[in-house]
This record gives structure tokens, C-alpha cells and sequence, in this order.
């Protein structure tokens, strides 16, 4: 990746949802330059998706759980079972398997405790491989974001 990926990753970082005439010009690149590079790193698989980031509390989803998940039996095929169900609910937005404590760090946005208490019915009470959960709840959301540091620009290659 060289200087111009660079700034269109970051651009894009920023605003997602505007044009690309309008990404070519914050870029100082032309609009077909853009378009190219952006395809190629979508192709690449540097850039996984394009999403909009949605208000938790404008959509009725107030309560930000934090949930470290402890496993009785870690083994790959326990693992993956519970990594499937935990991804396919609604409810979970993030899912990180972890080493060191516990099995998983889940986040989950629901709407409040009753949601949060179903949520845990469902993919925690009712799994016997469970053996500890340990639950965090947002107070105040700081900081959100999903952008990622950029590493230096290679040496530029042709547009």
C-alpha cells in the first residue's frame, strides 16, 4: 500500500457513505484513480465492509453489556459451537475469543435488563459447557469507533 491507499483508507474511515467524486477529491487523487484503488483493496480484503454506525439509544437499545464467558471444555469443536450460537444472535454485536481469563468477550447492545436477561437465558443459562459468566454494563459510552491505525506509506506505485 502505498501513500494514496493511505489516504483513501483513512478518508474512507471517516465517511464511508459519501461519493466517490467527493472521496477522489478529499484524497487529491481523480475520481477513476479512486475508484480503482478502492475496488482493489475491497478485492484484497482490506477493506471487510462498508456499515453505518447506528445510535443504540435512538433505536431503543440502551444497555451495553460487557460479558466475559468462561467454558467448562475448551476444546475446538466446544469452542466453535459456542462461538456459532453467540454470532448468530442479534443481540451480541461483538464476539472475541480471548486467552488468558476467560473464553470469549462478548458485547451485546439490548434494549434493557429484561433484554439482557433474556439474551443471558438464552446463550448462557441454558448451555451446561458454561461455566462462568461475569457481566459488565455501560454507564457512559466514550468513545466508539471502528477505525484502525494506519501503518507508513511504502514507496508510491503507479495510480
Amino acid at each position: 500500500m502505498d501513500a494514496i491507499d493511505l489516504r483513501l483508507l483513512e478518508e474512507l474511515q471517516r465517511d464511508a457513505a459519501r461519493s466517490n467524486q467527493d472521496l477522489a477529491e478529499a484524497a487529491h487523487v481523480s475520481a477513476a484513480t479512486s475508484l480503482r484503488r478502492v475496488r482493489r483493496l475491497t478485492d484484497a480484503g482490506v477493506i471487510e465492509r462498508t456499515v453505518a454506525v447506528l445510535s443504540p439509544q435512538a433505536l431503543g437499545h440502551g444497555l451495553t453489556a460487557i460479558v466475559e464467558i468462561t467454558l467448562d471444555q475448551q476444546s475446538a469443536e466446544r469452542l466453535q459451537a459456542f462461538e456459532a450460537r453467540v454470532i448468530a444472535d442479534d443481540g451480541v454485536q461483538q464476539c472475541y475469543r480471548t486467552n488468558g481469563g476467560p473464553d470469549f468477550v462478548l458485547i451485546a447492545q439490548v434494549a434493557d435488563m429484561p433484554a439482557y436477561q433474556a439474551l443471558a437465558q438464552r446463550l448462557f443459562n441454558n448451555d451446561a459447557n458454561v461455566r462462568n459468566v461475569r457481566c459488565f454494563f455501560s454507564v457512559h459510552r466514550a468513545k466508539v469507533g471502528l477505525g484502525i491505525a494506519l501503518p507508513p506509506a511504502s514507496p508510491a506505485t503507479p495510480a
